[in-house]
């Protein structure tokens, strides 16, 4: 693989690179890669950044992400209308995303 760039480079772009020479599995480089440059929004058009979850990290806290998937679902089940209007408010004009 040949990379060619021209000067000056940011620091992102240096961070970049230095994954890619230094790393030869691709599942590897875009997970830095993910890393470096945030996951963006999960319920909007922005693909990179710093997510608007300000309480979980999504590769750091996976098991406490999947323990509240659990207790969602559980909350769906038993207190559907109360999970949906609190869900709605949490939206707001964003449902078109689970058209999709």
């Amino acid at each position: 693989c040949v990379l060619l760039y021209d000067e000056p480079l940011g620091p992102v772009a240096k961070a970049r690179l230095k994954v890619i020479f230094e790393h030869h599995d691709g599942f590897e480089i875009a997970r830095q890669d993910l890393s470096i440059r945030g996951p963006g929004e999960f319920l909007g058009a922005r693909q990179s950044g710093l997510p608007l979850l300000r309480f979980a990290d999504i590769e750091a806290d996976l098991q406490l992400m999947e323990t509240a998937r659990q207790v969602a679902d559980e909350l769906l089940r038993e207190h559907a209308t109360a999970a949906q209007k609190h869900v709605l408010r949490w939206l707001g004009g964003r449902q078109e995303f689970f058209k999709a």
